[in-house]
Protein backbone atom coordinates (compact mmCIF):
# COMPACT_ATOMS: atom_id res chain seq x y z
CA UNK A 1 0.00 0.00 0.00
CA UNK A 2 2.76 2.57 0.82
CA UNK A 3 4.65 1.78 -2.71
CA UNK A 4 1.51 2.31 -4.11
CA UNK A 5 0.54 5.91 -2.58
CA UNK A 6 3.92 6.66 -3.21
CA UNK A 7 3.37 5.86 -7.13
CA UNK A 8 0.12 8.13 -7.15
CA UNK A 9 2.12 10.87 -5.65
CA UNK A 10 4.92 10.78 -8.53
CA UNK A 11 4.79 14.37 -10.39
CA UNK A 12 6.92 15.77 -13.04
CA UNK A 13 8.04 19.42 -12.97
CA UNK A 14 9.17 21.10 -16.43
CA UNK A 15 12.11 23.35 -16.53
CA UNK A 16 12.79 22.35 -12.72
CA UNK A 17 16.15 24.31 -12.58
CA UNK A 18 14.49 27.85 -12.79
CA UNK A 19 12.94 30.11 -9.94
CA UNK A 20 9.98 29.51 -9.69
CA UNK A 21 10.15 25.50 -10.45
CA UNK A 22 13.06 25.20 -8.14
CA UNK A 23 11.03 26.44 -4.87
CA UNK A 24 7.83 23.94 -6.27
CA UNK A 25 10.23 21.14 -6.62
CA UNK A 26 11.54 21.77 -3.11
CA UNK A 27 7.59 22.37 -1.71
CA UNK A 28 6.76 19.29 -3.35
CA UNK A 29 9.66 16.94 -2.05
CA UNK A 30 8.51 18.60 1.24
CA UNK A 31 5.62 17.51 0.83
CA UNK A 32 6.10 14.16 0.16
CA UNK A 33 6.12 13.96 -3.93
CA UNK A 34 8.33 11.72 -5.76
CA UNK A 35 9.09 14.56 -8.44
CA UNK A 36 10.41 14.04 -12.22
CA UNK A 37 12.51 17.56 -12.93
CA UNK A 38 13.18 18.25 -16.56
CA UNK A 39 16.42 20.33 -17.59
CA UNK A 40 18.60 20.93 -20.33
CA UNK A 41 21.61 18.81 -18.85
CA UNK A 42 21.29 16.88 -15.58
CA UNK A 43 25.08 17.06 -15.27
CA UNK A 44 25.45 21.16 -15.48
CA UNK A 45 26.80 22.52 -12.15
CA UNK A 46 23.80 25.22 -12.37
CA UNK A 47 21.46 22.60 -11.08
CA UNK A 48 23.05 21.50 -8.32
CA UNK A 49 20.78 22.81 -6.00
CA UNK A 50 18.40 20.84 -7.43
CA UNK A 51 20.42 17.53 -5.83
CA UNK A 52 20.90 19.01 -2.77
CA UNK A 53 17.55 19.74 -1.46
CA UNK A 54 16.05 18.01 1.80
CA UNK A 55 14.81 14.26 0.30
CA UNK A 56 16.05 14.66 -3.04
CA UNK A 57 18.75 11.93 -3.31
CA UNK A 58 15.30 9.51 -2.79
CA UNK A 59 12.71 11.24 -4.50
CA UNK A 60 14.11 13.76 -7.23
CA UNK A 61 15.26 11.88 -10.51
CA UNK A 62 16.24 14.53 -13.11
CA UNK A 63 15.61 14.10 -16.68
CA UNK A 64 17.40 16.06 -19.46
CA UNK A 65 14.93 17.43 -21.69
CA UNK A 66 13.43 20.06 -24.41
CA UNK A 67 10.64 21.23 -25.03
CA UNK A 68 10.81 20.85 -28.60
CA UNK A 69 11.71 17.48 -28.41
CA UNK A 70 8.49 15.36 -27.76
CA UNK A 71 10.25 12.38 -26.85
CA UNK A 72 12.58 13.00 -24.35
CA UNK A 73 9.49 14.97 -22.37
CA UNK A 74 7.20 11.85 -22.70
CA UNK A 75 10.23 9.78 -20.92
CA UNK A 76 9.99 12.25 -18.08
CA UNK A 77 6.35 12.28 -17.60
CA UNK A 78 5.88 8.63 -17.34
CA UNK A 79 4.13 7.30 -14.69
CA UNK A 80 3.44 10.49 -13.20
CA UNK A 81 0.15 11.44 -12.05
CA UNK A 82 0.65 15.16 -12.54
CA UNK A 83 2.47 17.71 -14.38
CA UNK A 84 3.33 21.21 -13.28
CA UNK A 85 4.26 22.68 -16.49
CA UNK A 86 6.94 25.65 -15.65
CA UNK A 87 9.31 25.67 -18.35
CA UNK A 88 8.99 28.46 -20.87
CA UNK A 89 11.65 31.30 -22.27
CA UNK A 90 11.76 34.34 -20.58
CA UNK A 91 13.54 37.09 -22.79
CA UNK A 92 12.57 40.80 -22.89
CA UNK A 93 15.19 42.28 -24.78
CA UNK A 94 17.65 41.64 -27.52
CA UNK A 95 15.16 39.49 -29.47
CA UNK A 96 15.93 39.06 -32.95
CA UNK A 97 13.84 36.73 -33.85
CA UNK A 98 10.93 35.96 -31.70
CA UNK A 99 9.07 33.30 -33.61
CA UNK A 100 11.96 30.63 -32.61
CA UNK A 101 13.48 31.99 -29.66
CA UNK A 102 9.76 33.12 -27.85
CA UNK A 103 6.83 31.30 -29.57
CA UNK A 104 7.79 28.26 -30.75
CA UNK A 105 9.39 26.95 -27.74
CA UNK A 106 6.07 28.34 -25.39
CA UNK A 107 3.96 27.04 -27.95
CA UNK A 108 4.93 24.00 -29.31
CA UNK A 109 6.48 23.14 -26.02
CA UNK A 110 3.23 23.44 -24.42
CA UNK A 111 1.14 21.08 -27.18
CA UNK A 112 4.07 18.97 -26.51
CA UNK A 113 3.80 18.69 -22.54
CA UNK A 114 -0.01 18.19 -23.07
CA UNK A 115 0.18 15.57 -25.52
CA UNK A 116 2.81 13.54 -23.22
CA UNK A 117 0.78 14.24 -20.53
CA UNK A 118 -2.84 12.70 -22.55
CA UNK A 119 -0.11 9.70 -23.23
CA UNK A 120 0.73 9.36 -19.54
CA UNK A 121 -2.91 9.37 -18.41
CA UNK A 122 -2.28 11.95 -15.87
CA UNK A 123 -4.68 13.31 -13.72
CA UNK A 124 -4.07 17.28 -14.14
CA UNK A 125 -2.17 19.71 -15.23
CA UNK A 126 -0.93 22.52 -13.41
CA UNK A 127 0.78 25.25 -15.99
CA UNK A 128 2.09 28.58 -14.76
CA UNK A 129 1.45 30.87 -17.34
CA UNK A 130 2.01 34.63 -16.58
CA UNK A 131 -0.02 38.28 -15.80
CA UNK A 132 1.45 39.32 -19.18
CA UNK A 133 -1.52 36.82 -20.74
CA UNK A 134 -3.69 38.95 -18.91
CA UNK A 135 -2.30 42.54 -18.68
CA UNK A 136 -1.48 43.34 -22.25
CA UNK A 137 -5.50 44.47 -23.18
CA UNK A 138 -6.18 48.30 -24.28
CA UNK A 139 -10.38 47.17 -24.66
CA UNK A 140 -10.19 46.01 -21.07
CA UNK A 141 -12.82 48.94 -19.61
CA UNK A 142 -10.11 51.58 -17.10
CA UNK A 143 -10.69 50.24 -13.46
CA UNK A 144 -11.83 46.98 -13.94
CA UNK A 145 -10.34 44.51 -12.48
CA UNK A 146 -8.64 41.75 -14.60
CA UNK A 147 -9.99 38.29 -13.85
CA UNK A 148 -9.64 34.67 -15.79
CA UNK A 149 -11.94 36.11 -18.65
CA UNK A 150 -9.43 39.08 -19.42
CA UNK A 151 -6.99 38.23 -22.03
CA UNK A 152 -3.79 39.88 -23.57
CA UNK A 153 -4.89 41.35 -27.08
CA UNK A 154 -2.45 39.43 -29.18
CA UNK A 155 -2.70 42.01 -32.21
CA UNK A 156 -1.74 44.70 -29.39
CA UNK A 157 1.19 42.44 -28.39
CA UNK A 158 2.36 41.80 -31.42
CA UNK A 159 1.91 45.79 -32.54
CA UNK A 160 4.46 46.76 -29.64
CA UNK A 161 6.41 43.68 -29.96
CA UNK A 162 6.38 42.34 -26.52
CA UNK A 163 7.08 39.23 -27.80
CA UNK A 164 6.66 37.42 -24.24
CA UNK A 165 3.45 38.24 -23.06
CA UNK A 166 2.53 37.30 -27.02
CA UNK A 167 4.18 34.03 -26.39
CA UNK A 168 2.49 33.30 -23.17
CA UNK A 169 -0.92 34.26 -24.20
CA UNK A 170 -0.62 32.21 -26.94
CA UNK A 171 0.54 29.25 -24.93
CA UNK A 172 -2.19 29.56 -22.55
CA UNK A 173 -4.82 29.25 -24.51
CA UNK A 174 -3.97 26.53 -26.96
CA UNK A 175 -3.49 24.66 -23.07
CA UNK A 176 -7.16 25.19 -23.21
CA UNK A 177 -7.68 24.73 -26.34
CA UNK A 178 -6.16 21.50 -25.91
CA UNK A 179 -7.73 20.65 -22.97
CA UNK A 180 -11.31 21.51 -24.20
CA UNK A 181 -10.67 18.92 -27.48
CA UNK A 182 -9.28 16.02 -25.36
CA UNK A 183 -10.55 16.16 -21.83
CA UNK A 184 -7.86 16.66 -20.44
CA UNK A 185 -7.74 18.76 -16.63
CA UNK A 186 -5.72 21.90 -17.21
CA UNK A 187 -5.54 24.48 -14.87
CA UNK A 188 -3.33 27.87 -15.03
CA UNK A 189 -1.48 30.57 -12.89
CA UNK A 190 -0.88 33.63 -14.07
CA UNK A 191 1.40 35.15 -10.97
CA UNK A 192 3.16 38.81 -11.79
CA UNK A 193 6.12 40.12 -11.35
CA UNK A 194 7.90 37.28 -8.97
CA UNK A 195 10.64 37.88 -6.46
CA UNK A 196 11.93 36.67 -3.61
CA UNK A 197 15.31 34.50 -2.27
CA UNK A 198 17.21 32.29 -4.95
CA UNK A 199 17.62 28.88 -4.88
CA UNK A 200 19.12 28.34 -8.34
CA UNK A 201 23.06 30.06 -8.83
CA UNK A 202 21.90 32.22 -11.87
CA UNK A 203 19.65 35.31 -11.16
CA UNK A 204 16.47 35.50 -13.32
CA UNK A 205 15.20 38.55 -14.78
CA UNK A 206 12.48 39.16 -12.44
CA UNK A 207 14.98 39.34 -9.81
CA UNK A 208 17.27 41.46 -11.87
CA UNK A 209 14.43 44.25 -12.05
CA UNK A 210 14.65 44.26 -8.06
CA UNK A 211 18.40 44.37 -8.32
CA UNK A 212 18.01 47.30 -10.71
CA UNK A 213 16.20 49.67 -8.99
CA UNK A 214 18.60 48.76 -5.65
CA UNK A 215 22.03 49.76 -7.79
CA UNK A 216 19.77 52.69 -9.33
CA UNK A 217 19.84 51.64 -12.80
CA UNK A 218 18.70 54.21 -15.26
CA UNK A 219 17.32 51.59 -17.46
CA UNK A 220 14.05 51.59 -15.05
CA UNK A 221 13.22 55.20 -16.40
CA UNK A 222 11.67 53.28 -19.49
CA UNK A 223 9.66 50.49 -17.52
CA UNK A 224 6.34 50.83 -15.51
CA UNK A 225 5.77 52.20 -11.87
CA UNK A 226 2.61 50.52 -11.54
CA UNK A 227 3.47 46.85 -10.94
CA UNK A 228 2.16 43.63 -8.86
CA UNK A 229 4.51 41.53 -7.01
CA UNK A 230 4.21 38.24 -5.70
CA UNK A 231 6.51 36.27 -3.74
CA UNK A 232 8.17 32.72 -5.26
CA UNK A 233 7.78 31.26 -2.30
CA UNK A 234 3.80 32.29 -2.69
CA UNK A 235 3.53 31.24 -6.36
CA UNK A 236 4.46 27.80 -5.46
CA UNK A 237 2.14 27.36 -2.32
CA UNK A 238 -0.20 28.54 -4.96
CA UNK A 239 0.68 26.14 -7.72
CA UNK A 240 0.34 22.80 -5.44
CA UNK A 241 -3.37 24.11 -4.02
CA UNK A 242 -4.30 24.50 -7.28
CA UNK A 243 -3.25 21.21 -8.14
CA UNK A 244 -4.51 19.29 -5.19
CA UNK A 245 -7.87 20.96 -4.73
CA UNK A 246 -10.82 21.50 -7.53
CA UNK A 247 -11.27 24.31 -9.12
CA UNK A 248 -2.49 46.45 -3.60
CA UNK A 249 0.35 46.42 -2.10
CA UNK A 250 2.26 49.85 -1.55
CA UNK A 251 5.21 51.37 -3.36
CA UNK A 252 7.89 49.62 -3.55
CA UNK A 253 10.35 52.16 -3.80
CA UNK A 254 9.05 53.96 -0.98
CA UNK A 255 9.36 50.32 0.81
CA UNK A 256 12.96 49.81 -0.12
CA UNK A 257 14.25 53.20 1.13
CA UNK A 258 12.41 52.94 4.30
CA UNK A 259 13.89 49.22 4.76
CA UNK A 260 17.21 49.47 3.08
CA UNK A 261 17.84 53.17 2.89
CA UNK A 262 21.57 52.53 2.14
CA UNK A 263 21.54 51.53 -1.49
CA UNK A 264 21.43 54.22 -4.65
CA UNK A 265 18.10 54.27 -5.99
CA UNK A 266 16.75 56.22 -9.21
CA UNK A 267 16.12 59.40 -9.14
CA UNK A 268 13.31 59.72 -12.01
CA UNK A 269 10.67 57.53 -13.19
CA UNK A 270 8.49 57.53 -16.57
CA UNK A 271 4.78 56.72 -15.43
CA UNK A 272 2.78 55.26 -18.04
CA UNK A 273 -0.86 55.94 -16.55
CA UNK A 274 -1.46 52.15 -16.41
CA UNK A 275 -3.33 51.18 -13.33
CA UNK A 276 -3.96 47.17 -13.83
CA UNK A 277 -6.55 45.64 -11.41
CA UNK A 278 -6.32 42.42 -10.85
CA UNK A 279 -7.75 39.46 -8.55
CA UNK A 280 -6.29 36.62 -6.73
CA UNK A 281 -9.77 35.71 -5.27
CA UNK A 282 -10.31 32.39 -6.88
CA UNK A 283 -6.98 31.56 -4.84
CA UNK A 284 -7.72 32.78 -1.69
CA UNK A 285 -11.53 31.27 -1.85
CA UNK A 286 -9.46 27.96 -1.76
CA UNK A 287 -7.46 29.06 1.28
CA UNK A 288 -4.38 30.67 -0.41
CA UNK A 289 -2.45 33.65 1.66
CA UNK A 290 0.45 35.53 0.37
CA UNK A 291 3.06 36.90 2.26
CA UNK A 292 3.12 40.88 2.57
CA UNK A 293 5.30 42.83 0.18
CA UNK A 294 7.65 43.89 3.14
CA UNK A 295 8.15 39.92 3.66
CA UNK A 296 9.48 39.83 0.20
CA UNK A 297 11.48 42.54 -0.40
CA UNK A 298 13.25 41.86 2.61
CA UNK A 299 13.67 38.18 2.15
CA UNK A 300 14.92 39.13 -1.99
CA UNK A 301 17.34 41.69 -0.35
CA UNK A 302 19.05 39.69 1.78
CA UNK A 303 19.72 36.57 -0.20
CA UNK A 304 20.85 39.65 -2.66
CA UNK A 305 23.29 40.92 -0.12
CA UNK A 306 24.23 37.61 1.34
CA UNK A 307 25.28 36.23 -2.54
CA UNK A 308 26.78 39.52 -3.44
CA UNK A 309 24.82 40.34 -6.11
CA UNK A 310 24.97 43.97 -4.62
CA UNK A 311 28.43 44.55 -4.91
CA UNK A 312 28.32 47.67 -6.51
CA UNK A 313 30.88 48.85 -8.90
Amino acid sequence: MEEHMSELRRVCVTGAGGFIASWLVKLLLSEGYKVHGTVRDPSNDKNDHLTKLDKATENLQLFKADLLDYNTLETAISGCEGVFHVASPVILTGISNPEEELMKPALVGTRNVLKACSEANVKRVMVVSSVCSVAFNPDWPHGTIMDDSCWSNEEFCRAIEHWYSLSKTMAEKEAFRYAQETGLDVVTLCPSIVIGPLLQSTVNVSSFLLLDVLKGSSDLIEKDRNWHFVDVRDVADAALMIYEKPIQIGDLFDMLKNIFPGFKYPENFRGLGVDLHMSSEKLKKIGWKHRTLKEAISDSVQYYEEAGLLNLE
